[in-house]
């Protein structure tokens, strides 16, 4: 298409960043108060910033731009706020905004000054399209503008009471040519007297995302090659998200060179916004790599964000969607189930971590199990197996669970929404533990047979089809005996083919759980489930679930 051509990007045959691995965190810079905050319909109040400061450092950043303080008056209260009310720690520098003009550079240091750390970010637009349509200036003229910025930031530096450093910003560097971009940042290094010890950092800002990712990664590693003095620079990446892929331009140009990150929590930002921190963190974490921020509470730094910004959280965001952890597939469902009992649940702790369909431990990142699997119609017995395990304890025997999957579908077929795991206990506790007709047991005993201590007697009091009858019967364990006290009555002719047990709870709170399947004379199979504080009862009443299923159908 004729309108549409792709932006012309540098010649890097001999490109070394896609036999690289990303094996270290970035510095990272948070601009969710200045970036961030200028894209919102409402744009946040000062105690909305100060909410969203403190949790930036918590959460770890070192370096914060919280402002544009030249060009607003709420943003330069707050940052006197922040100075005057000593909000700031002594390990964290706040970095804020100025164009490369005289007046808002001098009103940017009367806002600073007095804070333990700054860095001062002058930029200058530097894109073909910038310099022939707003500002109608040759490439000289342009860089005339950075140097002359370059100059007074230098000067006014020994003004304040600050450690001030200095960063600057071709502004639409991925749309400059990239041999004139690095001419400007040179020229501003050399005015700044950027050195090893006191290094400039030199941020190149994905202003628009033009070109694909792997493109922006031939500019940076282009850049980090060609320029002077590398050593004396941090080279700093600000990725947008137009094309969709400002993560993945990111992490690439992370490959071609880049020692730091900009961006915003959840990718908040103009138009589709900047890059995603979160994301871009906790894939380090993916890979092994402490990512030194911390979002082991991802669901409370989501809250803040949500509260401060009015903007939601999509629920398919990576790590932080309310629906990324969650399966609804069944053969996925199976397999999550799977992975975690061969993993052994909670107690496995840092143990590599090896499940199906979940790239990370959603733990790690302050998520819970209980959120993994989610039901509806189109959902298998696995994920049922796997919420009645991990949210109520029950361990049902695997020939069990097509029996309650089908319950389970049917339920949700008939609502016609996704169940929650208070409705698929209740289908269980209805379907297996509060069956009582057509047999119900009113009490029971067990005793030892003196003449034969491997036998065991049972006497009962049952309900059976509404009335209430008198049993007795011998075998050799408490199920055994209460079915041959039934069949010997003439109730059922059904015989137990298999019998599971286990616990839940600890302590004082352990109760029993007993699974029995039976087999009716016409060869069908039922399992029935019971619960108490006795496993010899809690045996007797799965029987008795088993037997009031199999006359139920």
């Amino acid at each position: 298409m004729p309108k549409y051509t792709p932006f012309k990007t540098v010649n890097l045959p001999d490109r070394t960043w896609p036999d690289k691995v990303i094996d270290f965190a970035p510095q990272w810079c948070s601009v969710d108060l200045r970036d961030g905050n200028q894209a919102l319909a409402i744009p946040m109040s000062v105690a909305e910033k100060c909410e969203l400061f403190n949790l930036l450092v918590k959460v770890g950043f070192k370096e914060i731009e919280v402002g544009f303080p030249s060009a607003s008056q709420i943003d330069f209260d707050f940052v006197r706020k922040l100075i005057d009310d000593q909000l700031i720690p002594n390990d964290v520098s706040i970095q804020v905004l100025t164009q490369s003009r005289e007046h808002l550079i001098r009103r940017t240091y009367e806002a600073v000054d007095g804070a333990p750390n700054v860095i001062m970010h002058l930029y200058n637009s530097t894109s073909a399209l910038q310099r022939e349509i707003t500002f109608g200036m040759s490439k000289e003229e342009i860089k005339d503008i950075a140097v002359e910025g370059a100059k007074l930031v230098k000067q006014l530096s020994t003004s304040i009471k600050s450690n001030v450093r200095m960063e600057y910003s071709p502004e639409s560097f991925s749309d400059t040519e990239t041999e004139y971009a690095l001419e400007v940042c040179e020229a501003v290094m050399e005015i700044w007297g950027a050195t090893p010890e006191n290094k400039i950092i030199l941020n190149l800002p994905n202003t628009v995302e033009w070109i694909p990712a792997n493109k922006h990664a031939d500019q940076i590693e282009w850049f980090c090659r060609n320029m002077k003095n590398r050593d004396s620079a941090v080279i700093s990446l600000h990725t947008h998200n137009d094309r969709g892929t400002g993560v993945a331009a990111c992490e690439l140009g992370i490959l071609a060179g880049a020692d730091r990150v900009e961006g915003t929590l959840f990718g908040n930002g103009e138009r589709t916004g900047n890059l995603d921190i979160v994301n871009v963190a906790l894939n380090r974490l993916a890979d092994g790599i402490d990512p030194g921020l911390d979002f082991s509470d991802l669901p409370e730094v989501r809250r803040v964000y949500e509260r401060v910004t009015r903007m939601p959280v999509h629920p398919r965001h990576p790590y932080a969607g309310d629906l990324v952890f969650t399966a609804f597939s069944g053969s996925h469902q199976d397999a999550i189930k799977k992975g975690m009992d061969k993993r052994g649940g909670d107690e496995a702790g840092d143990a590599p971590w090896k499940v199906p369909y979940l790239h990370i431990d959603p733990q790690d990142i302050g998520r819970t199990y209980e959120s993994i699997v989610r039901i509806n119609s189109q959902s298998g017995k696995g994920g049922v197996a796997y919420v009645m395990s991990r949210e109520y304890g029950f361990e049902m025997p695997k020939s069990m669970h097509a029996e309650m999957g089908a319950v389970v579908n049917e339920m949700a077929d008939k609502i016609g929404r996704e169940l929650t795991s208070a409705e698929i206990y209740e289908a269980f506790n209805r379907e297996y533990l509060s069956l009582k007709k057509p047999l119900d047991v009113l009490d029971v005993e067990f005793e030892y047979v003196k003449s034969d201590p491997r036998t065991l007697r049972c006497s009962a009091k049952v309900i059976f089809e509404g009335k209430t009858a008198e049993v007795e019967g011998q075998g050799n364990g408490p199920i055994s005996a209460f079915v041959h006290a039934l069949r010997d009555k003439g109730y059922l002719q059904a015989t137990l083919t298999d019998f599971h047990e286990h616990s839940i709870g600890s302590g004082a709170e352990t109760e029993a759980v007993g699974y029995i399947q039976i087999k009716t004379p016409d060869g069908s199979l039922y399992w029935g489930a019971g619960i108490d504080s006795n496993i010899d009862l809690a045996g007797t009443k799965a029987f008795i679930s088993a037997y009031n299923r199999s006359r139920k159908s």
